[in-house]
């Protein structure tokens, strides 16, 4: 809302142009988690490679998916037993994600992109997670084997059958990093993660639109770092 109500500031439309159908279409679409209907705002960073206004939120409507799910697999891992209900899941969004990809590339159509990146297609992640999660002890007493099975996989990864194992890699680093490389208790300072993640793209546009350093990435990403961070201190 700060967005959709402070950015007429730099839009090339008039208040009355602004104002319009297609804002209310963003407010409602993004209160909704639904951002891929309407990421944009009228006259809003139309100069900027991309237009959108904050393309990070398009993943809400995974996380909150994701959550509402959890009951029902809690509901199939006692039924079903976990490992089973984990690895098919597993492997049935994967193969959802993949189907829809080769779609999309052999049709050039956006909407087969868009529809691989729904839950289906992101549920590996989750799923990757909760099998760590589950089989957490396993996870301490082995971290080596697992860090480097992590590290082989993003090393083959371009390589079929290696690439369906990504998820899993990664959810091996991130838990990895959260359970053994955690600096003392930063969370105190607030959530980094999120409050980074909610507010970078806005401001990346903002800068991209006012051509604060174009000419010097490095300076322009400490810029961004600098300004995403000092928001949560």
């Amino acid at each position: 809302m700060l967005c959709a109500l402070g950015l007429i500031i730099i839009s090339s439309k008039d208040i009355g142009d602004y104002f319009s159908l297609a804002w209310l279409k963003y407010v409602f679409a993004n209160l909704a988690f639904l951002n891929f209907l309407q990421p944009t705002l009228p006259g809003v960073f139309n100069s900027n490679n991309l237009t959108a206004v904050n393309g990070a939120l398009w993943t809400l409507k995974i996380e909150v998916m994701f959550y509402l799910t959890v009951p029902v697999f809690v509901f199939l891992f006692r039924k079903l037993g976990y490992f089973p209900v984990l690895v098919s899941s597993y492997l049935l969004s994967i193969a959802y994600f993949e189907f829809f990809s080769e779609v999309a590339e052999r049709t050039g159509s956006v909407f087969y992109e868009q529809l691989a990146r729904q839950l289906p297609g992101q549920l590996s992640y989750f799923m990757a997670g909760a099998f760590l999660y589950y089989f957490l002890p396993l996870f301490e007493r082995r971290i080596g084997y697992f860090l480097v099975l992590a590290v082989l996989i993003f090393l083959a990864k371009d390589f079929f059958p290696f690439s369906i194992f990504e998820p899993f890699a990664l959810a091996i680093v991130v838990v990895f990093l959260g359970l053994f490389l955690h600096v003392g208790n930063f969370g105190r300072y607030g959530d980094f993660s999120y409050g980074v993640y909610i507010l970078h793209f806005p401001i990346i546009q903002l800068l991209l639109y006012s051509g604060f350093l174009q000419e010097s990435p490095w300076y322009f990403l400490m810029t961004v770092i600098l300004l995403c961070t000092r928001q949560k201190i």
